[in-house]
């Protein structure tokens, strides 16, 4: 046993493990370690033991174990050992303290040398079958985690469930958001019918999803026959829009690879300009369904100029920064008729379309590259189903985690 947790534990960089800081303001002992107690939750979860007073029975049957992790041992002389196995290891109590106030650049070192050391291993073999390098391909979603407090329990009556002003007592850091929201009510058989009259906007929707918690980005990749590997962990609460975990979960993919992906694989809460821009910069391309309709996409001449309904390339009238109402400010551009700018032609309008008559057809459009590759991207190619297919890794990876309790 000792054998194989040395084989399984002694290759991550121990060396830069982010112990916390000797100097204090205040009198008293130095800090205890906390890589041991680290290096002790990974057989917890290899082993599947689910709690910690089980963690600590293991290490006791297995004396030696505990030692290889570096836990400082009780000098005994009438013992066997030459230590006392239960004065040496800390009480269940402390283990469970020290995953609770666990600092996060800790659980990351984890996750950042595990991933360099698997490129490390991985790189030859999968260069040897033909296959690209870890983390090429990748794919990134989010799944939300409720909280476990009262509101989230729909047997309890409570008047202010969905009040974001009262925070629960149970957990005083999650937060209020909403997975699923639609503007017309299902029938009784979960179908949605055509509506027999006027829809509500989704801000005054009177259906939907709501939950206390928060939830949870993860990028994975596949790696070949070897199975899925995670590259990127980033948790924030339930009030954070999906968008606003692509930047930071990027950020750490590159800070563990050393390298930007290439492609990506991921959901229509994803279809943004930024997200088609860093992909195609990377020299790859971005996998995500178009979420508006599709009377709104647009299609283009040769030279990039958006086309009218008429199929004539509409010019460049004006431009604007647009920082308002966006997670990422860019730069827009306003595109005219092209019978009527930059000088009237004369003519009319071959599709008598209805804002003829009152300057004829104006569209707005980034003007960085994946604002048009977001409507020219062929999502029917079998380059696209291939990579977009990688999303089950994800899938996957949460079923995992839930089943080990580590969501």
């Amino acid at each position: 046993m000792t054998t194989a947790a040395l084989h399984f534990l002694g290759r991550l960089d121990w060396s830069h493990f982010p112990e916390r800081p000797t100097h204090r303001l205040f009198p008293g002992p130095k800090p205890g370690p906390r890589a041991p107690f680290v290096a002790a939750f990974l057989p917890k979860l290899h082993r599947q033991l689910p709690s910690m007073g089980q963690l600590r029975t293991f290490l006791l049957e297995h004396p030696a174990l505990f030692w290889l992790l570096g836990f400082p041992l009780h000098p005994d002389p009438r013992h066997p050992l030459g230590f006392d196995p239960h004065a040496s290891l800390p009480c269940r109590q402390q283990f469970s303290r020290i995953l609770r106030q666990l600092r996060p650049e800790q659980a990351s070192f984890l996750l950042a040398s595990t991933v360099h050391l698997l490129d490390q291993v991985l790189a030859p073999r999968l260069a040897q079958e033909g296959l690209p390098p870890l983390g090429q391909d990748i794919s990134l979603d989010t799944k939300h985690i409720i909280a476990w407090v009262r509101e989230n329990n729909p047997k309890e009556l409570i008047p202010h469930r969905y009040d974001k002003t009262r925070q629960p007592k149970g957990d005083p850091d999650c937060r209020l958001g909403c997975k699923k929201k639609r503007n017309r009510k299902p029938t009784h058989d979960g179908s949605h019918r055509a509506p027999t009259q006027e829809g509500l906007p989704a801000s005054q929707a009177p259906v939907g999803e709501f939950y206390w918690g928060y939830a949870s980005g993860v990028v994975a990749t596949i790696a070949g026959d070897w199975g899925e590997v995670v590259l990127a962990e980033c948790t924030q609460t339930f009030d954070h829009a999906d968008q606003s975990y692509f930047f930071p979960l990027m950020a750490q993919t590159e800070a563990h690879l050393g390298r930007s992906p290439k492609n990506g694989a991921l959901d229509a809460a994803f279809d943004a300009f930024y997200v088609y821009d860093y992909f195609h910069d990377a020299g790859g391309m971005a996998a995500v369904p178009y979420a508006g309709r599709r009377d709104q996409r647009k299609t283009f001449d040769p030279d990039g100029l958006p086309l009218c309904p008429a199929q004539l390339a509409m010019p460049l009238k004006s431009t604007f920064h647009k920082k308002s109402h966006c997670l990422v400010p860019h730069d827009c551009g306003r595109y005219a008729c092209p019978l009527l700018h930059p000088e009237p032609t004369g003519e009319a309008c071959p599709f008598d379309h209805p804002k003829w008559p009152h300057g004829g057809c104006v569209t707005t459009l980034g003007l960085s590259d994946g604002a048009r590759i977001r409507h020219q991207l062929d999502r029917k190619s079998p380059a696209y189903k291939r990579l977009y297919n990688q999303r089950s890794a994800i899938e996957r990876i949460n079923s995992r985690a839930t089943a080990l309790g580590i969501e």
